[in-house]
């Protein structure tokens, strides 16, 4: 089964509940007609990238919102600090109102602004993000946590942002997790000590990153695994939990996202998590 997408319209007719189980068991929600303006000086931002080139995007983290990976004068990066500011608090408030019964278990990381297309960002296949893959962070341990996405296409020109939706986690889990290679309790220590992890890397941690690496280099599972071509268009918002959909971006410059993370308790359906569906497969709880 390929992760469907549903559309919500701006009064949210499909009702809070269910667009939180629509999430849960695997959906992109669409939302076509939210409001998020830009001033005629943000306008600029979507005119040519103001980004060093140093990395993927320019974002801001934590709470004193650091500019990082920007270009252009003093001026115009602390008004670009601000429009991703703006962006956070927009997704803050899209989530309070679709999704309320998450209500203070979420909590927002970083915001960015993506101004580069998608095909000039391909390094080598294990970043090239066109690849059908779930998103998992080497560094960043998540373990009993979840992550959702909140995107917006800002494109001025009428250019949509490609994706690519594969099938549902519980399918490719199954072809991927037996060539996986075994958790190491020590190793994951290890890593935590010298500080090349943030924190101890789970089982689960472990899995995901090995999913991650394996869907990615696997070029017949990319070919001919099931999967849809998916466009949103400009002023169109969708949300996601990225470790969940499979999904590659294949094109379209100009966006905004949103990185929110959620406890897997704090879920309506905790067993569709991603973590409960590995437990399952493997037939035992993850270490």
């Amino acid at each position: 089964m390929i992760s469907p997408i549903l559309t919500v319209p701006g009064a949210g007719q499909a009702g809070p509940a269910s667009l939180a189980e629509a999430l849960e068991g695997g959906a992109v929600l669409m939302f076509p007609d939210l409001d998020f303006p830009l001033s005629p000086f943000e306008t600029r931002f979507t005119e040519r990238p103001f980004a060093d080139g140093k990395a993927k995007n320019v974002n801001i983290r934590g709470k004193t919102a650091t500019l990082r990976g920007a270009a252009g004068t003093p001026e115009e990066q602390a008004a670009l600090r601000a429009l991703l500011i703006r962006y956070r608090e927009f997704a803050k408030g899209l989530i309070a109102r679709y999704l309320p019964e998450y209500g203070t278990a979420i909590t927002l990381a970083g915001t960015s602004y993506r101004p580069f297309d998608v095909d000039r960002r391909k390094m080598s296949w294990r970043r090239d993000d066109t690849r059908l893959h779930v998103d998992a962070f080497p560094s960043n341990p998540i373990g009993e946590t979840r992550i959702l996405r909140v995107f917006r296409n800002i494109n001025p020109e009428g250019q949509p942002r490609l994706w690519r939706i594969g099938e549902d986690f519980g399918s490719m889990a199954e072809k991927f997790l037996p060539r996986l290679p075994g958790y190491s309790p020590l190793s994951a220590r290890l890593l935590a000590a010298l500080r090349i992890t943030k924190a101890k890397r789970s089982e689960y941690d472990h899995l995901m990153l090995h999913l991650h690496d394996a869907l990615k280099q696997d070029a017949d599972y990319q070919a001919h695994a099931p999967q849809a071509d998916v466009q949103f268009q400009p002023g169109e918002t969708w949300v996601t939990f990225s470790d969940l959909v499979m999904h590659g971006a294949m094109g379209g410059r100009y966006m905004l996202e949103q990185t929110a993370y959620l406890p897997v308790a704090a879920q309506t359906h905790p067993d569709r998590s991603p973590q409960r569906i590995l437990a399952r497969k493997l037939g035992r709880p993850l270490q």
